[in-house]
Order: C-alpha cells, then structure tokens, then sequence
C-alpha cells in the first residue's frame, strides 16, 4: 500500500512544479475542443450509461462535446492502453473501473502500469454487489450457507460473468476469508451466469444489484445480503455479509480518468464538474436509480481508492490462482 501511495505523492509533487502561469493557461483555454472519452466495455451496461449521463453534464458545463467511444477487449485494457498512449493534455479520458484494479495483477503481460499511466480525475459512484442463490438452495442467510458448503465441500458451484470480473474476485474473496470450497462457473457476462442461476446450473452468484434487482423481486434468486460495508438503499432490508464476516467489502466502482502528466489544472477543473455533476438533482436520482452510492471526492480521494483495490484483490488473485479467459 506504501508504494502505491508512494507513486501517488511522487505524482502530485511533480504536477506542483509545473510553472504557475502555464498551468493557468491551460485550464483557461481547456476544452477548446471536442473530448473523447474511451469506455473499454461495450455499449448499454451501467457503466456505459454513466459515462453517457456525466459526458452530456460535462459538455453543457464546459461548453465543448465530451464524446463516448466504446473500446472493449481483455476486461477493459484494450480501452486502457488508448488513454495511456493518448497525448496528456485532457481531450482523451478514461472510464476507469474496478476491473483496471483486478486487471494490474490478473494480467502479467501488460504493456502498462495503471497506477502510474493513468492519472485518477474523479470519482463518480459504487455499485453494491449481492450474494443470491437459487431458491432450491436450502439457506436463507449468509451463516447458513456457509455451513451448508462445509457440509457439502466442492459440490457447490457459482457462477461469474467472467475471470476477473467483480464477481469473481467478489466470490474469491468469500472463499478466502471463510475457508469454504466452491467451483467458478465463468460466462461470457452477467445475464447468461443469471440464466443458469435461475434454472439451477449453478447454486451461488455474486452480482451488481442492477442485474439482479428484477430477478430477486420476482422471487426468481434469493438475495442473502449485500456486499458494501453497510446497507444499501436499493435494497434497504438486506444484511451485509460483513454482518457476519467482517471486513468483507466487495463493490464495482466507476469513475474517470486521464493519462499520466495530464495538467493538474485540468485535472481539477474536471473533478469541480464532475462532483457537481453529483451534487445535481436529476443526475443524482438517475445513477441511484442503476443502483449506485456517489462517492464524490478528490482526484487524491479516487486515487486511494484505485491504489486500496489494487493491493487488495492482488492478494485474492494470487489466492485463486486466476489466469485470464
């Protein structure tokens, strides 16, 4: 954890010593022109839906288009390899996500750092995951499934929407802290893993409440809890699993972010829009709507954020023994 707040300190001190006036400058004139804004997952998920609800506020605020283009590959390093390459000067951003934090362990062969190449920006909201199972499923709480997979070791499976998906590593890190023993049945996304979570191919998902809110209204899965530190207003009657194992946390995050040596000014100029972008009214109850908690904060508050989830699911892959699809 040192190091990686090490990297960010460097950064900052660096960013102070550029001279005042052109720095001034920069935020001035910033845009002046359009902005792109590279998602590395494909069109119509939540986190696609974000970046399209904050380009629209950041392009009637500062006056430019702040444009969305959608460049998934590799759970998103195809997208983050475009803004590290990007020229720094804030017209190339970066749809930054809990999987940029899994990815910088998962994949030992990147031709990036992500700590270092991406600059953090903003901070926009977190997304609670939530443990459900399949009705036939013998267990009501968090507590009695996990006794029921002690009495039943390797005979339970659960599925992801991918290696190295929130919901893996989510579901990793269950296994680590608890001891029990359960099978990843990995899918191409999360709606195929719900599918056979309902017709009960497997027995276990953790999932975005997004994804699985209709599902668990219509008494299709059973939700146990959900995964944020304390209760989530989406779904206000449910537990938490630290509840009962505590320090677990476990959420999908969004966010934005810029290349390395990206002006400071600039940089602060977007975190003023984007935060508030989440102070708005209307902009506020749509991401809650997708289930979101808005974590407004610094470009410094966002890179602890991505600096923490990095060292952490670093220890939960090197547990698993995960290796990229």
């Amino acid at each position: 954890m040192k190091i990686f707040r090490r990297r960010f300190l460097q950064l900052a001190a660096g960013a102070a010593a550029l001279p005042v006036a052109s720095r001034w400058a920069w935020a001035q004139a910033y845009p002046a022109r359009p902005v792109h804004l590279i998602v590395g997952f494909a069109a119509g998920g939540p986190q696609d839906i974000t970046m399209r609800l904050m380009c629209q506020w950041l392009s009637e605020r500062l006056g430019q288009s702040f444009i969305v283009e959608n460049r998934p590959g590799a759970s998103g390093n195809v997208g983050a390899e475009t803004v590290v390459r990007a020229a720094p000067d804030g017209y190339t951003l970066l749809s930054v996500s809990s999987p940029n934090a899994i990815n910088a362990t998962l994949y030992s062969n990147l031709n990036f750092n992500f700590i270092r190449d991406i600059a953090p920006v903003g901070s926009i909201m977190r997304v609670p995951l939530v443990m459900e199972v399949n009705p036939e499923v013998p267990v009501k709480t968090v507590p009695e499934l996990i006794a029921y997979m002690k009495a039943n070791p390797g005979k339970i499976s659960y599925a992801s929407a991918g290696i190295g998906t929130p919901q893996h590593v989510s579901a990793e890190l269950f296994k680590m802290m608890t001891g029990v023993e359960m099978v990843q049945v990995p899918y191409r996304g999360a709606a195929p893993a719900l599918q056979d979570l309902i017709a009960g191919q497997v027995q276990i998902m953790i999932d975005t409440s997004p994804a699985s809110m209709q599902f668990i209204k219509a008494g299709k899965v059973r939700a146990l809890a959900v995964t944020t530190a304390t209760r989530a207003a989406v779904l206000p009657d449910l537990p938490t699993v630290a509840d009962f194992l505590p320090g677990y946390e476990a959420t999908s995050w969004f966010g934005i972010g810029a290349p390395a040596k990206t002006p400071p000014d600039i940089i602060e100029k977007l975190n003023k829009e984007i935060n508030a972008g989440l102070a708005d009214p209307k902009i506020k109850a749509r991401l809650m709507e997708l289930g979101g908690i808005l974590i407004p904060g610094s470009p410094a508050d966002f890179g602890k954020l991505i600096a923490t989830d990095t060292e952490k699911w670093a220890k939960v892959i090197k547990f698993s023994g995960a290796k990229p699809g």
